[in-house]
């Protein structure tokens, strides 16, 4: 029989690479974290870590059963959910971090239609390309690009199959001609992105197993990924956008895709909190209404 708690151990240490830190997150001694994980691999009868005096990482047993823990237990929190709080009691503020364009051009209304379900919640949202700090910034959850680079934070899947995608409109493309090689960016006027200071100039796009990267230059940039879209919908130029960003002005034909043949950059959309234990009520019902949008919009 598989222990409940045995599993959260599993999970949290699997995320950290750490008894102490598993340990010491949920408050009880390494040797209590050290007997769980032993009464599992006894239950499993399976061997679940490789440890050594200097280092500790999962064996591949391990890092096969690992999604299904996390299955397990995502199931058994979306249930607690389900039959302990009714829709009713959902209540107090939730502060959000978004990016900037996915906020307010596609996750906006569905902020607005889980305002209307659940009135009693309150939703401070921060639309912003800055990385949110879940741990020091004012905020409760955040939905941020890319994988996740630290495990000391809950990550949960919106968009895992999002990528990057190459678009101009079409009055741009009448004017300037299609593309249809990656060295093509080469000669036209790419819209580029600021992050963190960096401007994010090489593009990487893959075909047949084989990677094509390619420096880009142009006239504008910014570090606000909603004006690179609408230039980009200005015919000012090409630019290189996470497809959720970008899908219903491709839809609308207000963009167009160019060279479809070659795959973007895999950026995934994942929810970000800083503890399971945050994973409340409110938050998991926005992160299904979040989830449900995005894959609506990943049928391209």
């Amino acid at each position: 029989m598989v222990r409940l708690e045995d599993l959260i151990l599993f999970v949290r240490v699997a995320a950290l690479s750490s008894f102490s830190d598993a340990a010491r997150e949920a408050g009880i001694q390494p040797a209590q974290v050290s007997a769980a994980i032993k009464r599992l691999e006894s239950s499993l009868a399976i061997r679940l870590f490789a440890r050594s005096t200097r280092s500790l990482r999962l064996t591949p047993e391990g890092e096969a059963w690992l999604p299904y823990a996390r299955q397990m237990l995502d199931a058994m929190y979306a249930g607690m959910q389900k039959i302990q709080t009714p829709e009713e009691e959902i209540s107090g503020t939730l502060q959000i971090a978004v990016p900037s364009d996915l906020g307010r051009n596609l996750l906006l209304p569905v902020f607005q239609a889980f305002d209307d379900r659940y009135p009693a919640l309150r939703l401070r949202i921060f639309f912003s390309d800055q990385v949110a700090d879940v741990f020091k910034d004012p905020v409760d959850i955040a939905f941020r690009y890319g994988m996740p680079e630290d495990a000391s934070y809950i990550a949960l899947p919106v968009a895992p199959d999002n990528r990057r995608v190459l678009v101009a409109s079409p009055e741009w493309v009448a004017h300037h001609g299609d593309l249809h090689h990656p060295d093509d960016l080469s000669r036209v006027n790419a819209l580029t992105f600021v992050l963190r200071g960096r401007l994010h100039d090489r593009w990487t796009f893959s075909r047949d197993g084989e990677m094509h990267s390619v420096n880009v230059s142009g006239s504008m940039m910014s570090d606000d990924a909603e004006v690179i879209r609408r230039l980009a919908v200005a015919g000012a130029g090409v630019a290189y956008k996470s497809w959720l960003d970008v899908a219903e002005d491709v839809r609308a034909g207000r963009l167009q895709v160019l060279m479809p043949e070659y795959k973007g950059e895999s950026v995934p959309l994942n929810m970000i909190c800083p503890h399971r234990k945050q994973l409340s009520a409110g938050v998991r019902l926005l992160y299904d209404a979040v989830k449900t949008c995005c894959e609506g919009q990943l049928s391209f």
